[in-house]
């Protein structure tokens, strides 16, 4: 069995997923995970299927086959023994450019490796703008020490004036 990654965006109709859903299943896949999300018109996701070696061309044909979607398609590999934790951090505060750049230039400066991060903006009550909500996921090593990295996020959060919380 081999482990698949595709990626997708298209034009959003319903039966979209059914669609990809039959197709995976007729190859003898199996769905593990996936993500997706309505984005400006637009259905845009990712999923993981495991399936025969030789039915990962014939899944690739298939999908290619619909003419709505543009697929991508990606060998998966297997996951390394892991000494690390994972870290949720939570922000929240009225939208401005450069929230997500700030949050993303002090993980990397720390060498934190972004597992899952998924943000929006919703109208904010009684303010009359957005607010910019996300979460992350990061990938801690155990004997990682999180006072810096606690500074560095509570400094970005007074200089963007947005709450984040870590835990």
């Amino acid at each position: 069995m081999d482990t698949v990654i595709f990626t997708l965006i298209g034009k959003d109709k319903p039966g979209i997923m059914e669609a990809i859903s039959r197709t995976v299943r007729q190859l003898e896949g199996n769905w593990l995970s996936s993500n997706f999300a309505h984005m400006a018109g637009h259905f845009t996701g990712f999923v993981q299927v495991q399936l025969p070696k030789d039915k990962v061309q014939p899944l690739l044909t298939q999908l290619d086959a619909m003419p709505e979607l543009n697929i991508r398609l990606m060998q998966g590999v297997e996951p390394q023994s892991s000494t690390t934790r994972q870290v949720a951090v939570e922000i929240m505060g009225n939208d401005k450019p450069g929230i997500v750049q700030e949050l993303t230039k002090v993980l990397h400066q720390f060498n934190l490796n972004i597992v899952r991060f998924t943000s929006h903006c919703e109208p904010a009550p009684n303010w009359g703008g957005n607010l910019f909500k996300a979460q992350v996921i990061i990938d801690i090593p155990q004997d990682f020490d999180t006072d810096p990295l606690g500074d560095a996020l509570e400094q970005i959060a007074n200089d963007l004036i947005v709450d984040i919380d870590w835990q």
